[in-house]
């Protein structure tokens, strides 16, 4: 497990084309192996650092990477461009080619976990597996701390303190247990700790919409689904992960008990279990 700074470190970057804007995107890269690359994708307010633990226990067989999404972590935060489903899709497309990636199979958690329900609803030959963790689906986001957040005001009135107490806040009360790492807290607070990071935070608050995810059909879905869901989760309950299993035709869920919305840091252990198992 690395640290934070050792994850940013190892990290590449790539310029990608999203609507007319030449957008940074850094990715973590591991391992080769067999079969298709496997591309992790983290949602709302973290980044990359999310799949610590996941990332590097598939890159001992699979070719791993894992993109910070336009707007997040070390990719491009720039005020001025479309952060929504939508555009992370069209970042997520120009970010595979440019790596000469025809094929791939997909693990999204939260807002990742959408863009990659789209992706797999619109370029079914290109997904062979496809693995949703807690991921928004149908009209089931976004949550009130989100659309709270995306208020434009909240980007002229809170200071990088006022984010970071309010982001602190929100992983220790909806982390499970009361010993948290932190080492991981540092690494979600982290990139939103200036300016540019606030008014970032915000606009990839108020760019969630419902529309993205209700336009597209889940039972267009042809890949191998696993529905990897913390069962205690406030914010994308497990009911969510039960419809995506009736829609999808070839889906399993796997609850694990004990873990809240963060399941890839609620529960590790288990998580890199069911996902290699699915994986691998």
């Amino acid at each position: 497990m690395r640290t934070y700074s050792e994850w940013t470190a190892s990290q590449e970057s790539t310029t990608v084309d999203v609507n007319g804007h030449d957008l940074e995107v850094a990715y973590y890269e591991a391992g080769a192996g067999n079969g298709d690359p496997v591309v992790f994708l983290h949602g709302i307010p973290t980044n990359s650092y999310l799949w610590r633990h996941a990332a590097p226990a598939v890159a001992e067989e699979r070719h791993v990477i894992a993109p910070d999404m336009v707007g997040y972590g070390n990719s491009s935060m720039f005020d001025g461009f479309d952060r929504s489903l939508r555009a992370q899709e069209i970042a997520l497309d120009g970010l595979l080619d440019d790596l000469g990636l025809d094929a791939v199979s997909l693990v999204g958690h939260d807002l990742g976990g959408g863009v990659f329900l789209r992706y797999a609803c619109h370029e079914p030959d290109a997904v062979e597996q496809l693995v949703l963790s807690n991921s928004v689906a149908y009209d089931s986001w976004p949550i009130q701390t989100i659309t709270d957040l995306g208020l434009p005001e909240s980007a002229r009135e809170n200071s990088p303190e006022d984010v970071q107490g309010m982001l602190d806040g929100l992983f220790r009360q909806t982390l499970r247990g009361d010993d948290h790492d932190e080492e991981f807290l540092e690494g979600m607070k982290a990139p939103w700790a200036s300016e540019e990071g606030v008014t970032s935070i915000v606009r990839n608050a108020v760019a969630t919409n419902t529309n993205h995810t209700t336009e597209v059909d889940p039972s267009d879905v042809t890949a191998d689904t696993l529905l990897l869901w913390g069962t205690n989760d406030e914010f994308q309950p497990v009911t969510w992960a039960e419809r995506l299993e009736a829609d999808i035709e070839n889906a399993e869920l796997v609850g694990l008990d004990e873990a809240n919305h963060w399941v890839p840091e609620d529960r590790p252990e288990a998580y890199v279990e069911h996902l290699t198992d699915f994986l691998l």
